[in-house]
């Protein structure tokens, strides 16, 4: 069995938290911040090897990196269970450093508005999600509300969970979201009769549904933009 070399047991041109201590984090590369996360090699391969191997497999996209499970990681020798979760935890940091940037009471006038506010809601994930933002009648951005996560092809959504969060935090408008991870923009039938659903329901509340959006693809598609609402 292969002995686990420390970084500090490498030759000094391959460590990359003296180079971090020296230069500066963004003199380091992609595989180079890896490793970092993944500590140590084996007798035949540094943790810069092994990073490399796994940007390898995900074609160096960061992007498609943090979509992969921790079966993925695990499946590249020399990647156990406790590697594999601190790469895992980074890439969520990541994510929700994008999240918190987010400004809370910014004001949605357009449907490129709303994608702005919750595009980073959908990146990188492999099944879908719905969530909603919830809105004041000047249409300030109250906060954003998780309803559901689902499956690679749909999501269950209860438009009694929807009303009650608006009633909570006294919203008067609704933007409703969700993703497609299979990429279509294409809205389904299931997607035209949650929208007329809830759309109905709120109408009754007085609370307007102002769009519906898909996200797919670094796009989005906008039910308000496209007369469906």
């Amino acid at each position: 069995m292969d002995e686990n070399l420390p970084i500090k047991s490498w030759a000094e041109a391959d460590r990359p938290r003296e180079k971090m201590l020296e230069k500066g984090r963004q003199a380091l590369s992609d595989a180079e911040l890896l490793a970092i996360l993944i500590g140590s090699g084996s007798r035949n391969e540094t943790a810069v090897e092994l990073a490399r191997r796994i940007l390898l497999a995900c074609n160096n996209s960061l992007h498609e990196l943090s979509t992969w499970s921790l079966t993925d990681l695990m499946k590249f020798k020399g990647m156990g269970e406790a590697k594999a979760v601190s790469v895992m935890a980074a890439l969520e940091l990541g994510r929700r450093k994008k999240e918190s940037q987010q400004e809370k009471r910014s004001q949605l006038h357009t449907s490129a508005d709303s994608y702005r506010a919750a595009a980073d809601l959908f990146q990188d994930l492999p099944h879908e999600e719905f969530w909603m933002l919830l809105l004041t009648r000047s249409h300030k951005l109250i906060r954003r509300e998780f309803i559901s996560r689902g499956g690679l092809s749909g999501t269950f959504v209860d438009p009694k969970m929807i009303f009650k969060a608006a009633l909570q935090y006294l919203a008067s408008g609704i933007i409703l979201c969700h993703n497609h991870p299979s990429g279509s923009l294409h809205p389904s039938d299931a997607d035209r009769g949650i929208t007329a659903r809830i759309r109905d329901a709120g109408r009754l509340l007085e609370i307007e549904i102002v769009d519906h959006l898909i996200f797919a693809s670094n796009s989005y598609f906008s039910f308000a933009d496209n007369g469906l609402l």
